[in-house]
């Protein structure tokens, strides 16, 4: 066996290396596993893909030196416009209308490309010497004492350190390996996901337009080009998907409006299917779950990603201040103030998302007519209007220090 590191990490894509960077500064020994070769990784082409960064997690990639490397490519989101309609007949009159220039921090987030991102992880994983890169090996087993956690991958190698984290996504073989069962339901929905390029300025202004079958966000980029993630019922979904080019635009196009002008596609098109999925524990016997493998849940507010930066918060955290006072950063004790840290507000935020996705994706007259009424409410009121953009910023709740752009 190889001692690699104080800790493993199972998963290369954007928490991993978020969490690999945040313990490795504060003098942490770190192993990064991926099944994926890290040229495959680093040449990803453009192709739509991009996330809704809040502005807490904007600090926190700051905080961990990654922002610099990306934010030329960042697009702010200075306003979000939240609407409620059919396709091809327009929005109601009722609406919701979020502006940056309500709180004083800046900024609600910014849009960044996940290309942008993945390969600015890999060049500053590749300067930390303390992170150990290892890519296009899968892990097959794994198995955890009272002093250590090993794990063995498929080239028989095997790895040795005192905790292990999955970072591995919804289907994590870590949490499986490890016993922990899973909660969800599948929402009978698919996004589609791709970028479009459109005549006019965008003025970094987000889009939700909630329609019967599923919400249609229209999120800016840099240029005139915006990120899609449009909900449909699993099976229309495949079918729009498998259309020609120009049939897919022609479909998009009454959801989308003509507000930005003539549209266009721009990158590859891409499907995911919508389930609420949450780790029944979020640690066990010398592992932590971190991401999509603690809690996986729908696409409808864009919290996905930052609510695993939240996880990389806490977990980084809660291991430091542990390894200062001397104590095993492995042991249940500690791993338990991670897991009562974070599960609550995840546990919260996907059962938002859930009732949100359900109360908008149906035709339903009585509760198209109180939603409505709720966001003509919420958007005549200054108070709960600036609650939701603090809300959409990430900067409300029990935030790590790195989510304040403050060290640990």
């Amino acid at each position: 066996m190889t001692q690699a590191s104080d800790i493993l990490i199972v998963g290369g894509g954007l928490n991993g290396p978020a969490l690999a960077l945040a313990l490795a500064q504060t003098g942490h020994s770190v192993t990064v596993i991926d099944a994926l070769v890290e040229k495959v990784r680093r040449n990803a082409a453009f192709d739509g893909r991009a996330y809704a960064l809040a502005l807490a997690s904007q600090r926190l990639l700051d905080a961990i030196g990654i922002w610099d490397r990306v934010a030329q490519h960042a697009q702010p989101m200075l306003e979000i416009k939240v609407t409620d309609g059919h396709a091809g007949t327009g929005p109601s009159p009722f609406f919701m209308h979020f502006d940056h220039a309500e709180i004083e921090e800046g900024p609600m987030g910014y849009m960044v490309e996940d290309r942008h991102l993945r390969r600015a992880f890999l060049d500053a994983m590749a300067e930390e010497p303390r992170i150990t890169q290892v890519s296009g090996k899968s892990v097959v087993s794994q198995q955890a004492d009272a002093a250590s956690v090993t794990v063995t991958l498929d080239d028989g190698t095997t790895l040795g350190g005192s905790l292990l984290v999955g970072c591995d996504g919804r289907r994590s073989g870590t949490a499986s390996r490890a016993g922990i069962k899973r909660t969800g339901w599948d929402y009978g929905q698919t996004a589609l996901v791709c970028a479009i390029e459109h005549e006019l300025p965008h003025n970094g202004i987000a889009h939700q337009f909630f329609m019967p079958p599923g919400p249609l966000a229209i999120l800016p980029l840099t240029g005139n080009r915006s990120s899609i993630v449009w909900s449909e019922r699993t099976d229309t979904a495949q079918h729009i998907n498998a259309l020609p080019e120009d049939d897919y635009v022609q479909v998009l196009r009454p959801r989308f409006g003509d507000f930005l002008g003539e549209i266009s596609l721009a990158g590859d098109r891409f499907t995911y299917p919508l389930n609420l999925t949450i780790a029944n524990s979020f640690i066990s016997d010398r592992m932590a779950l971190v991401g999509d493998a603690a809690h996986g849940m729908h696409p409808i507010a864009g919290q996905g990603l930052n609510a695993g930066l939240r996880d990389v918060g806490a977990l980084a955290e809660v291991l430091t201040l542990a390894g200062r006072r001397g104590e095993d950063i492995g042991s249940l004790m500690v791993l338990e103030r991670y897991q009562e840290w974070r599960r609550f507000d995840t546990a919260s935020l996907a059962m938002a998302t859930d009732v949100f996705n359900k109360l908008f994706s149906n035709d339903n007259p009585l509760l198209r007519l109180g939603r409505d009424i709720g966001m003509g409410v919420v958007g005549a009121l200054p108070g709960l209007r600036r609650g939701f953009v603090r809300e959409a910023a990430g900067l409300t709740g029990d935030l790590p220090k790195l989510l304040q752009g403050r060290p640990i």
